[in-house]
């Protein structure tokens, strides 16, 4: 048997009672280690676990699955994942693999940032699409990303966006030269996420072009969610290009509509600024605002 077990959020006290009972009788239990990432360290985790655990890396997942899955024809395995086991669309492709091999698998499922972030006060069935919003290089800027977050607010919809993070990554360089040296780990954060959104802002009005958003926008930024000492703070787009909100793993929240519930639960993470809670006060006694800048 194939189980794949969401590890939820925070740290290794976070996987459900079924997910550890699973853990302690597979004979072989792998750690995914590239799409997200835990408050604690694998040794941690092995010793709460009671298990040796072994990393499952990119490589190994995406290239060389097969190994995961011969062991599971045999015995059972068990395949560890930061969150929801289905917050990754790699995780699909396991699956998929161990049915074409007529191997069975069961899913442990567990908190992810996908439903978590409602603890920003931003209510779930008013989130549109989730986007991805990834490092930009000199010769790469994509803005693909920033056209979702329109087309969400364009029907009053919140957007999650999920942040870049590079781990065991190689350079053009090393990766041409077939070289196995790793650039150092890096983590988005909520700061410069909004940043590379100023510059698209920036970009855009240059160019004569309606931006959509401005740099008063409001927005949302959650750092280490499920964390003892998780972040929220509310802000504008500005603001939040500036904010600290310390450790990764950061998300950024871009809002739509807000309902007067919603704009009052953002207060509670919103500093003594201006600009912000002057935003928030437009939503009293309004049932349905249009957030600044949502056209």
């Amino acid at each position: 048997m194939l189980y794949l077990v969401g590890l939820g959020l925070g740290d290794a006290t976070d996987i459900t009672v079924k997910g550890l009972e699973v853990v302690r009788k597979c004979s072989r239990v792998y750690l995914e280690a590239y799409t997200s990432m835990l408050s604690v360290g694998k040794e941690a985790l092995e010793e709460f676990y009671g298990k040796e655990l072994t990393l499952a890396e990119r490589d190994l997942v995406e290239q060389e699955a097969d190994e995961i899955l011969k062991h599971a024809k045999e015995m059972d395995v068990a395949f560890l994942v930061v969150g929801d086991p289905f917050g990754a669309t790699t995780h699909s492709d396991l699956v998929l693999r161990a049915v074409r091999a007529g191997i069975p698998y069961q899913v442990v499922h567990n908190a992810s940032v996908m439903n978590a972030v409602g603890c920003c006060g931003l209510q779930m069935y008013n989130f549109g699409e989730t986007v991805s919003v990834v490092f930009w290089t000199d010769l790469w800027r994509p803005e693909s990303f920033y056209d979702k977050i329109l087309q969400n607010r364009a029907a009053g919809l919140h957007t999650l966006c999920l942040l870049d993070l590079k781990v065991k990554e190689q350079s053009l360089e090393n990766l041409m030269r077939g070289k196995k040296i790793y650039e150092p780990s890096r983590f988005m954060t909520a700061a410069q996420a909004a940043a590379q959104l100023l510059e698209i802002i920036r970009r855009r009005n240059e160019c004569g072009q309606e931006p959509g958003l401005t740099e008063d926008t409001l927005c949302v930024g959650v750092a280490r969610l499920g964390a003892a000492d998780q972040e929220i703070r509310t802000a504008t787009l500005s603001q939040m290009s500036l904010c600290d909100l310390g450790a990764p793993l950061h998300s950024l929240v871009i809002t739509g509509r807000l309902h007067p519930l919603e704009a009052d639960m953002l207060r509670l993470h919103a500093r003594d600024c201006d600009a912000t809670l002057t935003h928030l006060r437009r939503v009293e006694g309004s049932e349905h605002t249009a957030a600044p800048g949502c056209h």
